[in-house]
Order: C-alpha cells, then sequence, then structure tokens
C-alpha cells in the first residue's frame, strides 16, 4: 500500500521541499493532504498537480478565496483553526509531515500522535512548549515521532550507531547565522535588512530572524532534550559556518558519529518520510574534496543570551520553555513589522521569563494559556514604553 502523506504548511519552505522529494519517491509515497494558512493561490496550484483528497485552509477569511480557485476539484476543503486536528485524524494518512510555523502547530500534533500517526516533525514549537505531554502521548498511542530539523535528523541517525544508555553527549551545529563573531555592541544598529541576510540557508522570515538571535540554537536544544531524552546539561552548541557536518553524538567510549551533507532540506525531509529505509533521492551530494576545510568553535553566550537562557529554562521545565518560545514569537513579529530594534527581542524574552510563574503541568489548556500570557505581557511592555 502507498504510504499517505499529510503535509501541514505545504506552502512553505518545508512544505515545497517535500512535495518535491515525494514526486521523486515515486507512487510508493502519495500526497492525501495538504494545509496553508493564507497563501491559498500556491495551496490551490498544488491541489491540482498533486491532486489530494482533503485540502485545510487555516484562515477561515481565505476558504471562501480558495474555493473560488480550486471550486472544480474533486478535493474535500476542511476551513478553521480547528481543520489541521480534523485533517491528520483521516484514515487515508499515514505520516503527518507537520511545518506550519509557531505554537499554532501544536495541537494538530497532539492529534497526529493520538491517532498513532507517524509524526515527522519540521517545526521546533510541539516539543519546546509541550515535550513532555507530546512524548508522552506518543509513547501511549504508537506515535512514531521523526525529526526533520536537519540538526535533529542528523542526531537521529547518528544515534543509531548505540543504545541511548551510551550517550555522552549531542552536539548540535548551527551556522551562526549572519551576525558569527559579532559582539553586543556592533549589534545595537542592526537593520531587518541585514538580521535577514542568512549566509547558508533559505528560510522563512521568522526563522531566519531566530538564526540571527540563535534562537533557534536554543530552542533545538529543549527539543532534543525531548526527541531523545537526553538532559539539557549534556547538549551542546557548536558554531560550524560551512553547514557541512549537521551534528553530532558523542559515546561514553569516546567514539564520535557524526552526519555530513550539503545543505539541502530535502535529505532530512526524505529521511524522515522512508524511515527507517534510506532510497535514492534528489538531495545534492557532498563532495568533500570541493570544500576542503572544516571548521568549529563555540558561540558566545554574552552575545547570544538565548543559549544560556534556552539551560536554564531547560532545568526550570514547565511553562518557562512555552513563555520562551512564545515571548519570541510575539518580539520577532515585532522586529519585522519594523516596531522595536533587534537586540529588544532578546530584552522582551528575558523580561517575560522574569515575570512568569512556571506552573509543572502536562495539560494542553494550562500550556496555551501560559502561551497567550506571553504574548500579552510582551505586548503590554512595549505599550508601557510607548
Amino acid at each position: 500500500m502507498p504510504r499517505g502523506i499529510a503535509i501541514l504548511g505545504s506552502t512553505g519552505s518545508i512544505g515545497r521541499n517535500a512535495l518535491r522529494v515525494i514526486e521523486a519517491l515515486g507512487p510508493e509515497y502519495q500526497v492525501v493532504a495538504l494545509s496553508a494558512h493564507r497563501n491559498v493561490e500556491l495551496l490551490a496550484r498544488q491541489a491540482r498537480q498533486y491532486k489530494p483528497r482533503l485540502v485545510a485552509v487555516t484562515d477561515a477569511d481565505s476558504a471562501s478565496r480558495f474555493r473560488a480557485l480550486a471550486g472544480d476539484l474533486d478535493v474535500g476543503i476542511l476551513t478553521g483553526a480547528a481543520s489541521l486536528s480534523d485533517l491528520v485524524q483521516s484514515d487515508e494518512v499515514d505520516t503527518v509531515l507537520t511545518a506550519v510555523v509557531g505554537a499554532a502547530g501544536l495541537p494538530s500534533a497532539l492529534a497526529a500522535a493520538r491517532a498513532g500517526k507517524r509524526l515527522a516533525i519540521a517545526n521546533k514549537e510541539p516539543l519546546v512548549m509541550a515535550g513532555e505531554l507530546l512524548t508522552q502521548v506518543a509513547k501511549e498511542h504508537g506515535s512514531t515521532l521523526l525529526p526533520v530539523d536537519s540538526e535533529h535528523s542528523a542526531v537521529f541517525q547518528a544515534m543509531r550507531s548505540g543504545a541511548a544508555h551510551e550517550v555522552q553527549r549531542i552536539l548540535l551545529t548551527g551556522s551562526g547565522g549572519p551576525f558569527r563573531g559579532a559582539t553586543l555592541e556592533e549589534l545595537q544598529d542592526v537593520t531587518l535588512e541585514q538580521a535577514l541576510d542568512h549566509p547558508t540557508w533559505n528560510m522563512g522570515p521568522k526563522i531566519t530572524i531566530d538564526s540571527a538571535t540563535m534562537m533557534n540554537k536554543a530552542l533545538e536544544v529543549i527539543e532534543a532534550r525531548w526527541l531523545f531524552d537526553v538532559p539539557v546539561d549534556r547538549i551542546e552548541v557548536l558554531i560550524h559556518p560551512e553547514s557541512i557536518v549537521h551534528s553530532l553524538v558523542e559515546f561514553v567510549d569516546g567514539s564520535v558519529v557524526a552526519q555530513l551533507g550539503e545543505p539541502d532540506m530535502c535529505l532530512p525531509i526524505q529521511y524522515a518520510l522512508t524511515y527507517p529505509d534510506r532510497v535514492c533521492g534528489i538531495a545534492k551530494r557532498l563532495r568533500l574534496e570541493e570544500i576542503g576545510e572544516l571548521h568549529f568553535e563555540r558561540p558566545s553566550p554574552e552575545t547570544f543570551r538565548a543559549l544560556p537562557l534556552a539551560y536554564e529554562v531547560g532545568r526550570v521545565g514547565g511553562t518557562a520553555a512555552v513563555v520562551f518560545n512564545a515571548a519570541n514569537e510575539a518580539a520577532v513579529e515585532r522586529f519585522l513589522a519594523g516596531e522595536i530594534r533587534f537586540l529588544q527581542i532578546m530584552e522582551l524574552v528575558e523580561h517575560c521569563l522574569s515575570k512568569h510563574k512556571v506552573r509543572h503541568t502536562t495539560c494542553l489548556d494550562e500550556l496555551l494559556e501560559a502561551d497567550a500570557w506571553a504574548r500579552r505581557e510582551v505586548k503590554d511592555k512595549l505599550f508601557v514604553r510607548r
């Protein structure tokens, strides 16, 4: 039987690459469901090309536009915020690839896990916000969690070289973003254009800003803690500007196993979709002789405050990670809108963490309540400043 795949966020970078990967894999892998928020023009073109049985448009106001564009297609159309959770429970869906940016992807990830689906996670937020809850639900319902993030996919692959109890530490690599080696003083007057100018990866604006602040690595530390059941103090971050070594695992005997490849998201996407098998694919092949040298360095915790904060959040647990993520999302939105300076992003995150009273809970409503509180706190803080 073909593997039926649902792509949540099919119009984004990950979603578009996933469709390319599935098309190249052949008839054993079929697109059965797609979703988008507002980009219904691209979603309609995707629906015509890949002929899914279900489509979800999470922005209710955009749904009528999608119907006008694709009303002649034989496809079920779901609308509204809850449509993703309904979509992933379809009997035709075997694998859910979730690439919805931000906290919006959490309810549908939990719904997929409860339905026992294979859940390929490309966005960090479900595990950052609700790592304990999501891993618990997946275990109880026989759902397999598969990382799509290049760093976590690399760790996942490297860890197949030994047992979980044999892991000494995990080394997550990162390009360092556009401000590698910069000091705090040099970041005082960073422009939006500079922050969006990533040297290696072509990503959406929110993720690109997270790379510039190194919040992406901070969130990855927390994500890895839940994916691999390793305390945060055994997870380290290394700057690796070539983006060839995607991450490494050190075992108790001193062996270090790394996964290498070109900075091409098609490879980790394909591995998640075909796991546990490896098949020929469209990812660019690595030629080490053309690269010549690989470099590694430690990031500055003084310049990139997100990193030391991530370890504090990881040790505290509970709703601290929810606030950490939500405050960052809200602050990045303000920066992208030109309302705050670059360094104010982390100032707002630290402010919210300092004011938040942490609760230790696996209740989804309480987690979402903490998320909403952090977003309001960012808004209120900026309103007071004005």
